[in-house]
């Protein structure tokens, strides 16, 4: 059966600013990454941009198997705690995120993991490529 570890991270130049979300899609049995995909936010914060981040990698893996389980790997704490449910959802544009961050991985398994930054340096360079882009890919 097929596995995904799905690496996401967002980022914003300024606060709020250029912003964009990115993941890295891997096979959890051989560490390929199956596909990268940048998310470009326009001007927003960067917990929005994590958050689209994620979204972009939660669908990327849906499309490449609707049923695999997914292990999210992310940097940014706050997604990890709300998404995983433990934290509230204050903010109007992340509440409507992870709702669709949620509809996405709807009945499928799917567990969440904060890492430190320093391991989710592949996330973050297509983040980084979709602002210096000012599109999205993948």
């Amino acid at each position: 059966m097929t596995r995904f570890i799905v690496e996401a991270d967002g980022g914003s130049r300024g606060n709020p600013g250029v912003a964009a979300g990115g993941a890295v899609v891997i096979d959890a049995e051989t560490g390929e990454i199956m596909a990268e995909v940048g998310v470009f936010v326009g001007i927003a914060t960067n917990n929005v941009a994590e958050y689209s981040g994620l979204v972009g990698g939660l669908r990327k893996a849906r499309e490449l198997d609707p049923v695999a389980p997914i292990h999210v790997r992310m940097d940014s704490k706050l997604v990890v705690e709300q998404m995983s449910g433990r934290w509230k959802i204050k903010h109007p544009d992340m509440r409507d995120l992870a709702r669709e961050a949620h509809a996405i991985i709807a009945g499928t398994e799917v567990t969440f993991e904060w890492i430190a930054r320093e391991f989710n340096s592949r996330a973050d360079a297509v983040a980084n490529e979709s602002m210096d882009r000012r599109d999205s890919f993948g």
